[in-house]
Order: C-alpha cells, then sequence, then structure tokens
C-alpha cells in the first residue's frame, strides 16, 4: 500500500529538506512538458497528470536513496530532465514523485583516440555540441531540440538527429552507459567497439522512456567536423518522385548529410515563399572534398533522372540556419484558440506514399493546414513528419481538436501498417495505442518491466504498461 508521507519524510532526511518539494509552483511545473496538448492544458490552468512531490537530486546517490524510498513505500516515480519531450513522456499518471535529475553534475571528458566522449545524462545536448565543436569535434546527433534536451534523454526515448542519414540515430552513436535499476543496482552497459558475447543489451534501455531504469551517464561517439560541406535545392514535380529520389540513393548507397523531401504545402513555409507549385527536396554532403563533391555529383544525377531541377543552395541555407526553430508552433499555442501539433511516423518505400496520402486527406477536416516532409532516410524506407496548424474558437475547442488528431493519425497508421512513431517516441499521446502497435512483441517489454521494475514504480502508465 501506498504511503506517500512516509517515503517523503524519509528522503527530507536523507537528502535535506530543501531536495523534497510540494509547493503548488513545483508541482504545476512539473506536470507540463513541450507537448502541445500539455501545452494548452496548462494554458487552461488544467494540471491533470501532477506529481504530488518533486525531489532534485545531484548525484548518483540521490536517485538511489529515491528509487529505494519509492520502493519500500510503493510510490510511482516519473524520471524529469530538461522536458522537451513532445509527447508527455515526464508527465506522471498516478502522482507519486516527480525524480528531477536536471540538476546532476554536468561533466563530460573527451577521448580523442577512442573517438568517444562520456558525459552526464543531465548534460544539455546543445552545450556539449557546442563545447565539442571549439575542439573540432561534432557529435553527429542534432535533433531540433538539440539545445532544449539532455544526452540521457535522447537514450530514453530513442532519439535521432536531422543529419541521422549520415551518422544514424542516437542507437548507432552511442557506445555505453550507466543506468541503476528500480531495484537500486548500477548497471555498465557498453561494447568496444562491438561485442558478441551474448545479445547487445545497450537496446534494452534504450527508448524504454524511464519505465526500466534511470540513465546517469552516457558515452557516445564523436566525429571530426567535416571539411567540406555542400549543399543544393531542388525541384520536384511531385511528392511520389522525390520519394523516388530518396529511395534510389539509398538504394545506391550515398549518404547526405541532410536531405528532406517537402510536400508543396510545406515547401512554402520552408521556403517562406507563397508562389511555391512544387515540392521541394534540401540536400546537402559533407566529408572530405573529393568524396563529398562525388556524392553531391551522384545525388545531382539522381534528381535529374527523376524529373528534379537544381535551384542552388539558398533553400537549404535557410533551413541550415534556422532549423533549432520551433516559434513558429510555440507562437500558434500561445494565441486563443490557437493549435499546432508534430506527428513523425516511418513506413517502407512500399507503403510510405499511401500512409502521406491516407494522413494528409484524414487529418486536413482537424486542421487549417496540414504541412508533410519526408527525411530521416533508410535503405529500407522513410520517416513522415507532419505539421498541423490551426484556430479553434477558443482554448478548449484546441484541446479537442489536438485530441482528435492523435486518435485520427494514430488510428490512420495502424491500418497502415506504420510505425506509430520515428523518433518523438511514444509518451501520453501514443501509449494507448502501443499494445496494438509492437504486437506480440509488448509480452517482451512486460516480462522486462516485471523483472527489471518488480515493484512497477517506474513511470507506469506509459508505453502500454
Amino acid at each position: 500500500m501506498t504511503d506517500l508521507p512516509a517515503a517523503l519524510t524519509a528522503l527530507s532526511h536523507e537528502l535535506g529538506p530543501d531536495a523534497v518539494r510540494t509547493d503548488e509552483a513545483s508541482l504545476t511545473a512539473s506536470s507540463h512538458d513541450s507537448w502541445p496538448l500539455s501545452t494548452k492544458l496548462d494554458k487552461l490552468g488544467r494540471h491533470t497528470h501532477r506529481a504530488d512531490a518533486v525531489v532534485a537530486v545531484g548525484s548518483e546517490a540521490g536517485i538511489r536513496a529515491v528509487l529505494s524510498a519509492a520502493a519500500d513505500h510503493d510510490v510511482p516515480v516519473t524520471v524529469r530532465a530538461l522536458a522537451s519531450s513532445v509527447t508527455g513522456q515526464p508527465l506522471p499518471v498516478r502522482g507519486g514523485i516527480v525524480l528531477d535529475v536536471s540538476a546532476l553534475p554536468a561533466t563530460y571528458t573527451v577521448n580523442t583516440e577512442d573517438l568517444t566522449v562520456e558525459a552526464s545524462a543531465g548534460y544539455n545536448g546543445g552545450a556539449l555540441e557546442a563545447e565539442l565543436h571549439e575542439q573540432g569535434w561534432t557529435l553527429g546527433h542534432s535533433p531540433q531540440s538539440l539545445h532544449r534536451s539532455s544526452v540521457g534523454g535522447w537514450l530514453a526515448t530513442l532519439a535521432t538527429g536531422q543529419f541521422s542519414s549520415y551518422y544514424g540515430g542516437i542507437e548507432d552513436l552511442v557506445v555505453g552507459y550507466t543506468v541503476i535499476l528500480a531495484t537500486g543496482e548500477t548497471l555498465r552497459l557498453s561494447a568496444s567497439p562491438r561485442a558478441a558475447m551474448g545479445p547487445d543489451l545497450r537496446q534494452l534501455f534504450l527508448g524504454s522512456e524511464g519505465t526500466l531504469g534511470v540513465i546517469t551517464s552516457v558515452t557516445l561517439k564523436i566525429f571530426p567536423v567535416p571539411p567540406v560541406r555542400l549543399l543544393e535545392t531542388y525541384r520536384l514535380p511531385s511528392v511520389e518522385a522525390g520519394v523516388a529520389v530518396m529511395r534510389a540513393q539509398a538504394a545506391a548507397g550515398l549518404r547526405p548529410f541532410v536531405l528532406r523531401l517537402y510536400d508543396t504545402a510545406e515547401a512554402r513555409h520552408a521556403l517562406q515563399d507563397d508562389t511555391v507549385d512544387s515540392p521541394v527536396m534540401f540536400a546537402g554532403t559533407q566529408g572530405l572534398d573529393a568524396v563529398a563533391r562525388a556524392e553531391f555529383d551522384a545525388l545531382g544525377s539522381i534528381v535529374a533522372e527523376h524529373g528534379g531541377t537544381a535551384t542552388g543552395p539558398g533553400g537549404t541555407e535557410k533551413w541550415m540556419a534556422r532549423r533549432f526553430d520551433f516559434s513558429g508552433v510555440e507562437n500558434l499555442l500561445a494565441e486563443d484558440g490557437g493549435y499546432a501539433e508534430t506527428v513523425e511516423v516511418a513506413h517502407n518505400w512500399s507503403g510510405i506514399l499511401p500512409l502521406y496520402h491516407a494522413l494528409t486527406e484524414a487529418l486536413a477536416p482537424l486542421a487549417d493546414e496540414v504541412l508533410a516532409h519526408f527525411s530521416h532516410v533508410y535503405t529500407q524506407g522513410t520517416s513522415l513528419y507532419l505539421i498541423l496548424r490551426g484556430k479553434a474558437e477558443n482554448d478548449e475547442e484546441a484541446v479537442r481538436r489536438l485530441e482528435q488528431v492523435w486518435t485520427t493519425a494514430m488510428g490512420v497508421a495502424l491500418v497502415h501498417g506504420a510505425e506509430l512513431s520515428h523518433h518523438h517516441g511514444g509518451g501520453l499521446a501514443r501509449s494507448p495505442y502501443t499494445r496494438r502497435s509492437l504486437g506480440s512483441s509488448h509480452l517482451l517489454l512486460r516480462r522486462l518491466k516485471n523483472a527489471l521494475d518488480p515493484n512497477g514504480v517506474l513511470n507506469p502508465g506509459k508505453l502500454g504498461l
């Protein structure tokens, strides 16, 4: 039986009274993240996903103390770092404790011989990238939330970056990490550089969204800052032609560091030009001069074969300059009745175009604009990113529209056999659909949860658990 007061009393004695916060401001702040629906609910003064206490820790010992008290007194724990999630992952659904790890010391160590960096999990990604860049290195990981997200959060949400077609997602970039289990044990999971001693156990906690353990430090690959970058913007005769270009270049083994196809509606926003009347592709190659130029020319030839034309680097340069800007969504959410949402899914080449047409058609009645682009290209397929923008009569109606967006989008994606998320993760937005998405493999997730968190204290109510 839950005994929250006893748990908080124990933590106040062990961590100090200032570490345990039950004031209104702290509880309200921890009940929202960057999810547009949560932002709207906050604006309405509705704090549905509310903890009973926020406990801020500054060490691994503090994390273990919280987990121990939670296990002893059957109190749910939801881990929170910088709360850049746009799907509600760090929001508590059963009260309890929000474990705030944002105050963990920000430290990192670079190993230039092995080409790695080890950083504390709470380290701001943008700050780490900037410090590495000054030394001639890059993480190669560049999500739109780079300057708002934490290194540990990237692993917990199975994040990927805008240059993933070159560097890969976080699963390709992580070398090892340390995690504290709900039962208090500390594990180090690593492979140097690859290991064949049983399953790759590093994969267990990637994308687990704080349901299986608390990540405390991460070792990532680093790369030299590329000496050459070549950019181009292409016009395509149709979305179908653009997708064909993406598929052809992937099959040819090219590795552009950026390759993004915008349908006509989003191309107008991306280029800030209402006269645009065709899909647009932003592209770039990088690396050693000869390699970058060879790939650049090869990609240009593939585009031409599919009816595309080069228009110069300007459009891609503008996107590069503002690629971290999320203000368009935020400004609309700040308006009374204004709403916006982002939904990213993925599919194989055979399914991505039917999915695109079905989603844009189904979502059109729910927003004033439905914008779409394709990015994060793989040999077998690509992701599809939708942005919805609209204006309702008031914020209550905006909330209803956002709820309808998720119900509709997930329903269509399930019918088409698509991946329900490509890089934003499940959170509250997708948890109701997790079991249908994972099918029989959800049994494995449940078994892992029971084994690693037998009391079920870590982030309950997420990933269909």
